[in-house]
């Protein structure tokens, strides 16, 4: 069983940066994992990237590629995601997700779910 807890959201302005953490109360976060995704009212869940296990692979949505950055430490077992540049399109609920598995997970695919955490960008 993996809880996970998300933090760190809250309201910025266009152009603004914020981070968001995840943490992990697991054994076997070094085997999992971590991804992000976001949902804005109305819309459906949408995937926003993923880390593997070792930190070694990231991938990213194309709408986020190159503004967001997906990190892990695994002495504090969390994940962050960086998010610079932001939109009034990025603002949504995030949530992070975690599977135990080497692969990285396709789509939803994904075990374990936080509550989210709101992020509202200001134009």
């Amino acid at each position: 069983q993996v809880q996970l807890a998300e933090s760190g959201g809250g309201l910025v302005q266009a152009g603004g940066s914020l981070r968001l953490s995840c943490a992990a109360s697991a054994r076997t976060f070094s085997s999992c994992a971590m991804g992000w995704f976001r949902q804005a009212p109305g819309k459906e869940r949408e995937f926003v990237g993923t880390i593997n296990w070792n930190g070694g692979r990231t991938l990213y949505a194309h709408s986020v590629n190159g503004r967001f950055t997906i990190s892990r430490d695994y002495a504090k077992s969390t994940v962050y995601l960086q998010m610079n540049s932001l939109k009034p399109d990025d603002t949504a609920v995030y949530y992070c997700a975690a599977k135990v598995t080497y692969e990285l997970p396709i789509g939803t695919n994904y075990d374990y779910w936080g509550q989210g955490t709101q992020v509202t960008v200001s134009s």
